[in-house]
């Protein structure tokens, strides 16, 4: 699943920190909306449904999974995209636990392509030491040597 990240044009490792989680769900999304897998309204509605439900999109301390609603208009296409960012973003002041550098973006066009994204991507997060990996990626080469590392 990592090389299909790079391949999909759905990868973004960013040097510069995003100033709160609201521009770092934006700053998600750009890879999806150059590949006109979502629109901005898709956006729109991640970060409304944070400000309603709280950080439910933060799954396991330094991964996030900003996503809405299956049946969203905003939503043009079905794709998983992974920002990297170079520091935590905080959901939860004081609360480590609640802060991502991690950010898999999630868009489907039905209920089961979402259920089918959230099952790989969960497949993916549960190898061991993955995470702490990825989270060290700062180029695309540190990007390369991770997916060369675990062999997918």
């Amino acid at each position: 699943m990592l090389k299909y990240f790079e391949e999909k044009g759905l990868l973004k490792i960013f040097d510069q920190q995003p100033s709160d989680w609201e521009e770092a769900v934006r700053m998600s999304g750009l890879s999806m909306l150059e590949n006109h897998i979502i629109n901005e309204q898709y956006i729109d509605e991640v970060i409304e449904s944070i400000h309603e439900l709280g950080p439910y999109i933060v799954i396991v301390p330094h991964v996030a999974m900003p996503h809405s609603q299956a049946k969203s208009e905003g939503v043009l296409g079905t794709g998983i995209s992974l920002s990297i960012f170079p520091g935590p973003v905080s959901f939860e002041a004081n609360n480590p636990e609640m802060d991502a550098e991690l950010f898999f973006m999630l868009a489907a066009k039905n209920p089961e392509e979402h259920l089918e994204n959230i099952k790989s991507l969960t497949e993916l997060l549960l190898t061991e030491h993955l995470i702490e990996d990825l989270i060290n990626v700062k180029t695309i080469e540190d990007y390369h040597n991770v997916i060369q590392k675990y062999n997918f």
